[in-house]
């Protein structure tokens, strides 16, 4: 068997990691960082979210979890203008 290949993926391109969104949030931005991430509309994931907790099941559960575990999008600072001077 052949074994995938190591190191970063072709094309230069990193790969994405899930944050929780400082922009798009409603309560915890887990919803808006899952739209994100999957380059989506975040109201469609809310949509879908609101739908899952319409069925019996641990949807309230994993949200409080995801809102715990799922890092905040980190800042992103513009460079400094007066740098070097």
């Amino acid at each position: 068997m052949t074994q995938p290949p190591s190191g970063p993926p072709p094309g230069g391109a990193r790969p994405r990691k899930l944050y929780r969104s400082r922009s798009e949030r409603m309560l915890g931005g887990v919803c808006g960082g899952i739209a994100a991430y999957l380059g989506q509309d975040p109201t469609v994931i809310r949509v879908v979210a609101l739908l899952t907790l319409l069925v019996p099941g641990p949807s309230i559960v994993a949200y409080l979890i995801a809102w715990v575990i799922v890092p905040e999008e980190p800042w992103i600072t513009p460079p400094s203008q007066g740098a070097g001077r």
